[in-house]
């Protein structure tokens, strides 16, 4: 049986995401049933000793290393859905993305390349260094080259020569000066010893090159002139010692020569394995490959791939790094390659040179020539960092409130939906603002205003119909509820309002046993105004019905004359004395723009006679067993609209199964494409069914109006009454 948990309980689960509905977390669930699955019958084949565990226990973990992964997947999605549903989150991630993430990027790019840029420089001045160290070796090695060949050429007298430029050499700093006429080497002086020094074949006329020889590092530069004695070539060597390279890295902190690996990049290269240079072997300062080291800086030259490692063999080091003179003064120690000729074999080997410095001491080496006026440039970067410092901060700012703008736009639209949705349709938000969001929040509080009187409207319909439902079965009332038939004629009427009630009026009078009264009218206008009219018309009708004619009430019969009747009580009143009295009550009680159209016949059963009066009614129509017409259009005007109107009557006789037809303008009014439905298409549809029931006759004529109307709205009230002679 599934456990019950509390409401209040589901629905604190249901709002942490429970059941999952994503497909990763459902297939999460169903590889952990898997595993426990495989678990338990891992249990089971240990338990009986039976084979395969081992296949079991690999399949359960893999489910439920699939499980883990897919709840990772579902995990990650639930956090997104739940961390970034607010709009506020959203836009936070948002900048984060735009904004700050790039913002960082730019600033590591810029310190990254500060950093190499600063390591570099650092390199740079050093090799600048020896390189001002080597053309100064240079130039005295020229001078005293050509010192050499003055001597020879003026004294003739090498030895004597040679030992004036030893001590011209000796004077410029050099330690060693070689000299070769043709192949013959020459003696530095008569004291010294001669020198050993062998030239390579593969060195130009004139050079200057950081050499090594037999693992020491050293300034070398030569001077080839032309003699009479043949190709004069002064060679002066100076060491790289620890003297020279504290000269160098005066002011920059601790500078170390290391020697690094030769790594063969070249595809030609046919042992595959490194390649350590015969100058390194020498020195003893080589790694085998199988060394460890950590490589930090790569590069290619001349089809060759060195690598330089940190943990490098030192071969020299000078200077001391200071103390940083401030909390951002870092130490920038980026190692540098410095390519060196190895004097036996004419290759150039790298070795590594690391500068360990401060930004603070390459900026005293790069402004020293500056004085004030690095003072100068120095305020001028400060003030431009501050500038950009302020427009970030202010970028901020207008970020933040922005943002919160934007999301206090959207928890006031949001609060105030629910509100709606609540059915409080008089919450309003405050607007402060001025900006699009503040005007879809006024938009919104015209909506909920405009919903508010809606439904305040929507509430007056409902009860305004609730009336007219209830004025409409009143209405309803007021028709005859039973046909009132006599024995020589059949009657019947039918009334279909355009609205909920109706301004038509149609009523059988019953005065005596073979008299029958017939009333059809047609109230101007629609609606309640109409209806209360032909409630008014209903009522005085039926009451006048039973009354005496007064002596002043003129009565019209055979369409003329005057005179006064006195019709005894219970005998009813003619038809022409009713109508004047009607007009004269609507015309004093109603406004001067109601009226009504009436027609009023009196039906006396023992001689099949009926006498009538038209108050502008549409004229009713006797249709005979031969197909002739006969319009009751005897009478006046409508009711209601002139005082003192006076009515005349007539009377005409019924034969047997003539059929008796009055309607509304409802019936013969109604147009479509093809025109008004018609009197002639009424009189035609009531002759071809004169045979069947007067009621069947009403639906099948109703019936053919509304199939004429069509879709549209029914344009007016619909009212028919048929009689039939027996």
């Amino acid at each position: 049986m599934a456990i019950q948990l509390p409401s209040s309980w589901r629905y604190a689960v249901m709002r942490l995401g429970w059941p999952p509905r994503g497909r990763a977390a459902r297939w999460g669930i169903a590889n952990l049933k898997f595993a426990l699955a495989l678990l338990i019958l891992q249990g089971v084949i240990v338990l009986l000793g039976l084979p395969g565990g081992g296949t079991v226990e690999a399949l359960w973990i893999s489910a439920l290393v699939i499980a883990l992964v897919l709840f990772s997947f579902a995990a990650f999605a639930w956090v997104r859905q739940k961390l970034l549903w607010r709009l506020r989150n959203r836009l936070i991630v948002t900048y984060v993305f735009i904004g700050v993430i790039p913002a960082i990027l730019l600033v590591s790019m810029a310190f990254l390349a500060f950093y190499i840029f600063a390591g570099q420089f650092a390199n740079f001045v050093v090799t600048t260094d020896l390189n001002t160290e080597l053309k100064n070796l240079e130039t005295s090695n020229a001078t005293l080259a050509r010192a050499l060949a003055s001597h020879m050429t003026e004294k003739g007298n090498i030895p004597f020569a040679l030992a004036d430029a030893w001590r011209t050499s000796q004077a410029s700093g050099a330690r060693e000066v070689c000299a070769w006429l043709g192949d013959r080497t020459l003696p530095v002086s008569a004291q010294g010893p001669a020198c050993s020094l062998k030239m390579p074949s593969s060195l130009p006329a004139d050079f200057r090159e950081l050499v090594t020889d037999q693992g020491t590092l050293s300034l070398r530069t030569g001077t080839t002139l032309d003699t009479r004695g043949g190709k004069l070539r002064v060679v002066t060597t100076s060491p790289l010692d620890q003297s020279l390279l504290d000269q160098i890295s005066g002011g920059l902190g601790k500078v170390t020569l290391s020697s690094p690996i030769t790594v063969s990049a070249n595809p030609t290269h046919t042992t595959g394995e490194p390649s350590i240079s015969s100058s390194e072997k020498s020195a003893g300062t080589s790694r085998s490959p199988e060394t460890p080291g950590k490589t930090d800086v790569s590069f290619d030259n001349g089809g060759q791939r060195y690598s330089i490692s940190a943990d490098l063999h030192p071969l020299m080091t000078s200077g001391t790094l200071p103390a940083p003179a401030n909390r951002f003064d870092r130490e920038i120690n980026l190692p540098g390659p410095l390519f060196v000729l190895d004097w036996r074999t004419g290759n150039r080997i790298p070795h590594a040179i690391v500068v360990q410095t401060r930004p603070s001491l390459l900026y005293e080496r790069l402004f020293a020539a500056q004085g004030d006026f690095a003072v100068f440039w120095e305020l001028v970067l400060l003030v431009v960092a501050i500038t950009f410092a302020l427009i970030v901060l202010l970028a901020l700012l207008v970020g933040s409130r922005l943002t919160q703008t934007v999301t206090l736009s959207v928890a006031n639209l949001y609060r105030a939906t629910q509100h709606l949705n609540r059915g409080e349709f008089s919450h309003r938000i405050e607007v402060h603002e001025r900006d699009q969001l503040a005007v879809l929040q006024t938009s919104f509080n015209s909506m909920a205003g405009s919903l508010e009187k809606l439904m305040s409207e929507q509430r007056e319909k409902q009860r305004l119909e609730n009336e007219l439902t209830i004025a409409h079965e009143v209405q309803e009332q007021l028709f005859p509820r039973s046909s009132s038939q006599l024995e020589s004629l059949e009657v019947h009427g039918f009334c279909k309002p355009a609205r909920t009630v109706s301004g038509d009026y149609y009523d059988f009078l019953p005065i005596t046993a073979d008299r029958l009264g017939l009333a059809v009218g047609d109230v101007s206008g629609k609606g309640i105004s109409a209806a209360l009219l032909m409630a008014t018309i209903h009522s005085a009708v039926r009451a006048y019905q039973r009354e005496s004619v007064p002596s002043h009430v003129p009565v019209l019969a055979g369409g003329g004359g005057s005179g006064d009747q006195s019709i005894p009580h219970g005998s009813g009143i003619s038809p022409s004395a009713l109508m004047y009295l009607l007009n004269r009550q609507l015309y004093n009680t109603t406004p001067p723009e109601k009226y009504a159209t009436m027609f009023l016949g009196l039906y006396d059963g023992s001689s099949r006679r009926l006498t009538y009066t038209n108050a502008g009614h549409l004229p009713p129509i006797l249709l005979g067993t031969n197909g002739s017409i006969r319009r009751l259009e005897t009478g006046g005007t409508v009711v209601g609209l002139f005082d003192n109107i006076s009515y005349d009557e007539s009377t005409v006789t019924l034969g047997q199964g003539e059929i008796f037809l009055a309607y509304s303008d409802g019936i013969t009014e109604p147009e479509n494409d093809y025109g008004e439905f018609g009197e002639d298409r009424l009189i035609d549809l009531v002759r071809e069914n004169r045979h069947l029931p007067l009621d069947r006759i009403s639906e099948l004529v109703t019936h053919a109006v509304q199939e004429w109307i069509g879709a549209n709205e029914q344009p007016d009230d619909i009212t028919l009454v048929l009689a039939r002679a027996r």
